[in-house]
């Protein structure tokens, strides 16, 4: 199989110039001015478009029993909508409680996913806690090529580690190269403001962030920096929300601690006023870290630009109506999460680069590149270059819309960005060499996402399941 596609204007995360691009099976192997067509190719017109390397989604949930429930997506589902957003691989967070076996998790997870994901995939290795098997199991999963681990700061007795266990985990790490990814709020702090506010009749979803306000999360920041600092290793802090977590975090970066940081694309969109809504209104609000005061957003913005902000992923975590409610009277009931696999990349372009101050090469280094080079997948993700695979999105900026429930393809029945417009979006999106998406629709093959098994190394091998 070969694709050309002609007259596209391709952008990096360092380089912008006008070339065609030649894909034989899942790989590019040239890109020229005026390329002639080969035989038998099929060709796709960019003209006036742009053409992305494929997006990265480092932080998402698509498997995920939480709260009493489970996550509505499903891989096949999860990966449609992706790819409709432009996201062609994503990361997700596997997450055994501590009550389950690592390995056995693992497993279960990779079941999941296997030959029901339409875009590729990899996974962080949630450690939820460090038993006498835990090392042994660690080291087995890294050698299947999982390069990074999740730890939990926060949710304790379900997925939260201990500080004995940070500790060995990040020296684990530090040994055998992995990068270590970790939720950094205060648990015990949390359990005892929520407890206070139930006490005081303060049930509503709003309480939720007054129960995990920006300084629990800023002391779970510096501590996760301190642990870093003291053993070495490498760190990454997951949906960073607040300006006094990122203080900490870019404190730490100066005084050279391997840090790095992820927002997601809520807390730059949405505040906390979108939680305060009365009821389940409120409810399908509920994230942790929480939304927050609007002031934060422009601090995340002004961080993103300056390139002190890494990344941004989703912490796509879907839960419908029907289970929101399970929060009714209780907000730490509330299943925590907000849906945005699929609207990831055009609310960055439109509130960053189309009506904001995002320079589009930072646009695409934080929404595909960085993530590339930090989780072991560069050059073979992230990338518009000879021998890279050739997942590509040709994105129409002149396209415009509505975010909605009613037209979305996440598997559930709300969204959190319901009637936000957007400036753009992808037109075409292909992975490895494929076309999954036509204008807006989901056309690519059920179930061709592969497993990407990644290198610790520093200059990471096209690994390959």
């Amino acid at each position: 199989m070969s694709l050309l596609i002609k007259n596209g204007e391709i952008v990096t995360a360092d380089a912008r110039y006008k070339a065609d691009i030649y894909i034989e099976d899942e790989t590019i192997t040239m890109i020229g001015q005026d390329m002639p067509v080969p035989a038998g190719a099929e060709v796709i017109d960019a003209t006036g478009k742009l053409v992305f390397p494929g997006f990265i989604d480092p932080h998402v949930h698509v498997y995920l029993p939480f709260m009493a429930t489970f996550a509505k997506d499903t891989h096949a589902t999860a990966s449609k909508a992706a790819l409709i957003g432009g996201t062609t691989t994503f990361i997700e967070m596997c997450c055994p409680s501590r009550g389950e076996d690592l390995m056995e998790g693992y497993e279960l997870w990779k079941s999941k996913a296997e030959g029901n994901s339409a875009c590729d995939y990899t996974f962080h290795m949630g450690v939820s806690k460090f038993d006498d098997k835990t090392e042994e199991q660690l080291r087995e999963i890294v050698a299947d090529g999982i390069t990074s681990f999740k730890v939990f700061l926060a949710y304790k007795n379900f997925f939260g580690v201990e500080d004995d266990e940070l500790y060995k985990t990040l020296t684990l790490a530090k040994e055998l190269g992995v990068i270590v990814t970790a939720h950094c709020e205060n648990a015990a702090l949390v359990a005892e403001l929520q407890q206070q506010l139930l006490g005081e009749g303060k049930t509503g979803p709003e309480y939720h962030e007054v129960s995990r306000p920006v300084e629990v999360e800023a002391e779970g920041t510096n501590r996760f920096a301190t642990f870093l600092e003291v053993t070495g290793a490498k760190g990454y802090v997951v949906h960073l929300s607040c300006q006094p977590a990122l203080k900490a975090a870019v404190a730490a970066k100066e005084r050279g601690v391997d840090i790095t940081i992820e927002s997601v694309i809520p807390h730059f969109i949405l505040d906390k006023t979108y939680a305060e809504r009365p009821g389940v209104e409120g409810a399908k609000h509920v994230m942790s870290p929480p939304l927050r005061e609007k002031s934060n957003q422009q601090a995340l913005w002004r961080a993103l630009e300056a390139g002190l902000i890494d990344t941004v992923g989703t912490d796509h975590c879907p839960f419908d109506v029907q289970q929101k409610h399970l929060g009714d009277g209780d907000f730490t009931k509330i299943p925590n999460g907000i849906p945005a696999i699929e609207d990831r990349v055009n609310l960055l372009w439109t509130y960053g680069v189309s009506r904001g101050g995002l320079d589009i090469h930072r646009f695409v280094d934080v929404a595909s590149t960085k993530a590339a080079k930090l989780f072991g997948l560069f050059p073979r993700k992230g990338a518009v270059a000879v021998g890279s695979d050739a997942d590509l999105v040709i994105y129409d900026p002149s396209y415009r819309g509505v975010i909605s429930a009613s037209t979305h393809s996440v598997n559930n029945d709300y969204s959190g960005f319901e009637g936000m417009e957007i400036d753009g979006r992808p037109e075409v999106v292909t992975v490895r060499g494929r076309v999954a998406v036509r204008e807006g629709k989901f056309v690519g093959e059920e179930g061709r996402g592969r497993l990407l098994r990644r290198s610790t190394s520093s200059t990471p091998e096209k690994a390959l399941v």
